[in-house]
Formats: structure tokens, sequence, C-alpha cells
């Protein structure tokens, strides 16, 4: 195995080109270096340079060797400022689970945006679920961190509330509704319902349902689907109606028209999940981007 000094070593005399140059730079007396190089060369094969009582220079041989010795070096330095910064906390893997009506907000895409420029040697994995699984896989550790509308009855869980998102009615735009400043929710329930699966357990499910009753509204329930895209698709088949977040928004599909609700109270929650009890530097570094990226929402 190549000694890493001797690697040094024969990089700095290949940049000086003069042993007692590079001599001075490493702090060793001339013979001791000389010494360092002639046994690089046994133990490689073949000579790195070409000497007289005036000039060194690089051999053939030499010259085709330095860019691996000096690619060897940069990776040991680079390994240990990543060791610094894995020992410090600042790099590493998180992996980010959430639910799809959140991954349209502007709050999670500046959130990754601000994390991913602050914290480059952190690989981020994001991960969507539905609602139902992201508290358990937060409670066990797959996933560091989750972003979700429903909160968890683990212990094992911590939540932090974000606040809430306004809901807006997704209808098709050749509905008479489309034409309407806004809609109500007892204008709605006359038209099915397009939700997740009742098995998905979702929070936006939650919240609606939620909102139907507080204002004893009958709910009619209409086809589903698993992702807020498929569910805006239905709308645009003319399939039913939609409640869904406002960021939804951003998706325009052809064929589909966004409402203002009367009800005022019509929201849903943004949650963070944590581990209960987890102490860990990118968890916390993660919880402040986004609580700076809410700041600017706000």
């Amino acid at each position: 195995m190549l000694d890493l000094r001797k690697l040094r070593y024969f990089l700095t005399v290949a940049e000086e080109l003069h042993f007692g140059r590079a001599a001075l730079r490493l702090h060793l007396a001339q013979p001791p270096l000389t010494r360092q190089i002639s046994a690089l060369e046994g133990e490689l094969g073949f000579k790195l340079f070409d000497r007289t009582s005036r000039t060194v220079s690089l051999t053939a041989q030499g010259r085709a060797f330095l860019p691996y010795a000096r690619g060897v070096l940069d990776q040991v330095e680079l390994a240990q400022v990543i060791a610094g910064k894995l020992a410090a906390g600042t790099a590493g893997q998180l992996a980010l689970g959430y639910v799809s009506s959140i991954a349209l907000s502007d709050l999670f895409s500046r959130a990754i945006q601000a994390f991913a420029q602050r914290f480059p040697d952190v690989q981020l994995t994001l991960v969507e679920c539905a609602s139902g699984s992201l508290g358990a896989q937060v409670a066990d550790g797959r996933l560091d961190i989750g972003l979700s509308r429903l909160l968890p009855h683990s212990k094992e869980v911590q939540t932090l509330s974000l606040g809430e998102e306004r809901l807006v009615a997704a209808v098709s735009s050749d509905s008479p509704l489309a034409s309407q400043a806004s809609v109500s929710l007892a204008q709605l329930s006359t038209h099915p319902l397009i939700l997740f699966p009742a098995d998905y357990g979702s929070g936006l499910n939650q919240s609606i349902e939620q909102l139907y009753r507080h204002h004893g509204v009958p709910l009619r329930a209409g086809p589903t689907g698993r992702q807020i895209t498929s569910i805006i698709a239905l709308v645009a088949a003319g399939q039913g109606v939609a409640l869904v977040p406002a960021c939804t928004q951003s998706l325009m599909n052809k064929g589909v028209t966004y409402r203002p609700l009367v009800e005022v109270d019509a929201c849903a929650p943004l949650l963070v999940l944590t581990p209960a009890g987890r102490q860990s530097v990118l968890i916390d570094a993660f919880l402040a981007v986004i609580g700076e990226s809410l700041h600017i929402r706000q």
C-alpha cells in the first residue's frame, strides 16, 4: 500500500522541481526527502524524476503518475473535511416524508431549497407517503421528519404545528359553480365529493369530513384518488368536486376551476412530525429552515 506521506513528498517536489525548496516547504532536511522519494520509486518500480546537479524534471512515468497522486491526496483531504462535518452533524443523510397535498406548497419548495443550499453535504431523500403511515415511519426511524396534515396518536412522535392552509373548491370548468365568485359547502353537497381512499388515513379527508359535520352539511362521497393530482384529474373529467389546499391551484389543469369557499373555517393543518426524544443536529437544522421559510411566507 502506498504511503500517503511519500505521495505528499512526491507532489511537493513535482511542484517545486527542486529538492531544496521542497524540503523547506515540508520542514525536512534534504537528505531524508531524497531517501523518501527513492523509496517511493522503488515501491512503484519506476523513476519519478530525472536529476542532475543543476536540474530536476519529471520523467514520462512521473508526469503520468502525478494526477493520480494528486487525486488520492485530494480525496483524503475531502474525506477529512467530511469526517469533521459528520462529527459536527452537518453532513450525512436526512429522510423527509411528506403527503402529496403538501408537496405543491411554496413553503415546501422554499424549505427544501434553503436546506440544500445551507447543507450541501447532506443527502436529502424525499419520500411521498400516505398520512396514515407517515407517523409510524417517523416513530420507527424510517423517516427523520414528516410533513403531514394528520395528527399522529403515537407518543413516540413529536408534533409541531406550522399553522393552517385555506381550502378551496376544485370544480369542473363546465359546472355552473365555476362562474361564481365563491361557493358554499351546501352548494358542493349536491355533487359527488372526490376524496382520498378511506384506507389511506388522509389528514385532508379528516379535515374535510370535520368541516362538513361542523356545518351540518351532508357529504356525498364520490370516486377517490391516491394523489392530489389524481383527484384534480377526476374533477377535470367531470366526476365530481373536491376540496383541496390553496397551494393546489398551481396545478393549472385544463377543465378545472378553483373557487374560494364561503366558510371561513375551511382549513387544513400543516404539521411537522419528528421522533420524540431523539437528538439530531440535522433534524433541528431542518426545523430551523422550515421555520424561517414559514416566516417568509407570512
